[in-house]
């Protein structure tokens, strides 16, 4: 094996040195095909406290131990390599849920110390944020994305294997009480379960002054049980969309963003009035894909990073934290060859999402971290 193969830990696709020769964190997390990474997402646990159908199974999955997750140190530090080192310039702390980690507070905290500017954002379900969001705007957190993809009990319950709506929506209004604002809500959207009530959640957003996106139901779920006709689509949630609301292409360049934005417009008559509602985003991974402008790098709980959501090859970043001696010019030029050979497109060498070329990945969403 070379030395890459075994100071990253992949698990599989063993690869030849020569192929990480172009890596070279002066120029960034950038990959073969040119793009350069700087929205980093850094999970923070993979435990959840809900059960979403296209997230993970009923029973849950077998969670990491304490050992076996980065430390709030360690998380610290790789932030610090890759926004002085690696040119990160966004960080999303995501889990798993990241409430059930009782240091989150600590984390945010030491990572404003370090980098009084960076935007720290946090993808959560809010449960139990009305406790939290005190400490946490407290500590340097910047905004939040929640995920929410029913406003009613029974939808909710269903998707969610869990009775929380009310908690949910505690914690929403906790948040938007203390200004962690722009508050965007992330919507799944099931065929046959909570597609039809998709005007009526852009409804309720728009009334809140909250940012919707659709994310499209993606190859990873627990149960494995995804295919690509039940998705429901873009193009068909911007029809389910266009019955309340007209809606026009935002003017605002996309700029490596995952979100296609649109403009919305109360539809009166068929006529757009002057009236302007707000805004909705619409995450198209699997039939309208961005991958070509991808910034993102991920690093799961226990330190490895991904390079893309569907790639089945990860780099085992905590190994070189934590081997004697390591420096952070050691981590910085691994992290930057586990994204050097980032793949043209869910996790393949074929653009878009081709189901011939494409194979899940082995983890699922909380696994992963999004």
């Amino acid at each position: 094996m070379t030395r890459s193969d075994v100071a990253l830990g992949m698990p599989s696709f063993p690869r030849a040195a020569d192929e990480f020769a172009g890596a070279d964190p002066q120029r960034g997390l950038m990959d073969t095909f040119g793009r350069k990474a700087t929205d980093l997402r850094i999970s923070l646990i993979d435990k959840c406290n809900l059960r979403c159908t296209y997230c993970m199974p009923a029973d849950g999955l077998p969670w990491l131990s304490k050992d076996q997750l980065l430390s709030a140190e360690e998380i610290r530090r790789l932030v610090r390599i890759g926004v002085d080192r690696l040119g990160v310039r966004e960080l999303r702390l995501t889990g798993g849920e990241p409430l059930v980690r009782a240091d989150l507070a600590e984390i945010v905290r030491s990572i404003r110390e370090d980098h009084p500017d960076l935007p720290i954002a946090m993808t959560t379900n809010a449960i139990g944020l009305d406790r939290r969001v005190d400490e946490l705007v407290d500590a340097g957190l910047s905004r939040i994305n929640v995920s929410l993809d029913s406003v009613h009990r029974e939808t909710f319950a269903k998707l969610t294997r869990r009775d929380s709506l009310d908690q949910v929506l505690r914690g929403i209004s906790a948040a938007a009480e203390a200004g962690l604002t722009p508050l965007k809500i992330n919507a799944v959207l099931m065929r046959a379960v909570n597609d039809h009530e998709a005007p009526q959640l852009l409804a309720w957003a728009l009334e809140n002054g909250f940012e919707l996106r659709f994310i499209e139901h993606m190859p990873l779920d627990g149960d494995q049980q995804w295919n690509r006709e039940e998705t429901v689509t873009a193009a068909e949630t911007r029809a389910l969309l266009s019955q309340q609301f007209v809606l026009s292409p935002h003017q605002q360049e996309r700029d490596g963003a995952p979100a296609e934005r649109f403009d919305v417009y109360a539809r009166r008559d068929d006529q757009v009035p002057d009236e302007h509602l707000g805004t909705v985003g619409i995450i198209a991974s699997v039939t309208e894909p961005f991958c070509a402008d991808c910034r993102r790098t991920r690093i799961t709980a226990e330190g490895r990073v991904m390079s893309c959501l569907f790639s089945r090859e990860e780099f085992d970043l905590s190994a070189a934290l934590r081997q004697p001696g390591s420096t952070d010019e050691l981590v910085a030029q691994h992290w930057a060859e586990a994204m050097w050979v980032k793949p043209a497109a869910h996790g393949t060498d074929r653009p878009g999402f081709d189901l011939d070329s494409f194979h899940r990945p082995d983890r699922s969403m909380s696994a992963i971290g999004g």
